[in-house]
């Protein structure tokens, strides 16, 4: 999905919600003692890249929601020179999946549409930013989220039988089961924070609200420039170290 380069640009979000409350289960042994946010790959953790997007972006304000060594993380947030801004979402007590703690944090995240980045997403660009991307398609009048998407075939980490499928004009149709489609959610959004004000408080799945939205009809998606790096594994952070040595 491309928008013709005379139309204006599109309004860029001011806030974003970063997810980096999960257990890291699946990077254990070096998730033990290190949050998956601060894990380091080529040198800077997860959560700053992360960040560092966002300031790049124009991001003003971040939500971060913190459980697991959540003292780790708040520290390291904290910590942090420049901008964005900072503020915590506390999960400690309860951990509330990736639904939930956006739920949570609707106070702190406003009314407009807003970043949403998984805290161990990793991509290299293209072109064009894949922030700036995101918010070039965004149209609040035809889509209620817009996802940025990665081609399975290209994405480096990735073994899995993709999570959507991709019409010419960005609309999203959910992977049917036992079956393979071209596209894998990269775990960045934007996302009106009005589909969760209704949603019960606790633990709840995103993908819940993504199938709602998809049977609507306004659930989008635009193809990442440049390249998705799934770091889900230690055998898959190897593999981005490298990748990043070959940019250098």
């Amino acid at each position: 999905m491309s928008r013709p380069a005379a139309m204006p640009r599109r309004t860029m979000p001011r806030r974003a919600m970063i997810l980096a409350a999960g257990l890291g289960k699946r990077m254990r042994p070096i998730t033990a003692t290190t949050p998956k946010p601060l894990v380091r790959v080529a040198g800077r953790s997860l959560l700053d890249r992360a960040l560092d997007r966002l300031a790049a972006a124009g991001v003003e304000d971040v939500v971060i929601n913190v459980h697991y060594l959540a003292d780790l993380v708040e520290q390291h947030a904290r910590r942090r020179k420049g901008g964005p801004k900072v503020h915590i979402s506390d999960e400690r007590q309860k951990l509330l999946d990736t639904g939930g703690g956006i739920r949570k944090a609707l106070p702190l995240l406003g009314e407009e549409p807003f970043f949403l980045v998984n805290s161990d997403t990793l991509w290299l660009e293209g072109p064009l930013p894949n922030l700036d991307l995101l918010a070039d398609e965004w149209d609040a009048q035809r889509m209620d989220i817009l996802l940025l998407m990665a081609p399975t075939a290209t994405s480096l980490g990735y073994d899995g039988r993709g999570d959507f499928s991709m019409d010419a004009s960005g609309r999203l149709t959910r992977r049917p089961e036992r079956e393979v489609v071209p596209f894998a959610y990269a775990g960045v959004a934007i996302i009106k924070p009005q589909l969760f004000a209704d949603a019960p408080e606790g633990p709840f799945s995103l993908n819940r609200i993504f199938d709602e939205v998809a049977e609507r009809g306004r659930l989008h998606g635009a193809r990442i420039e440049g390249q998705w790096l799934h770091v889900g594994t230690p055998e898959a952070l190897r593999a981005a170290e490298a990748r990043f040595a070959t940019t250098d």
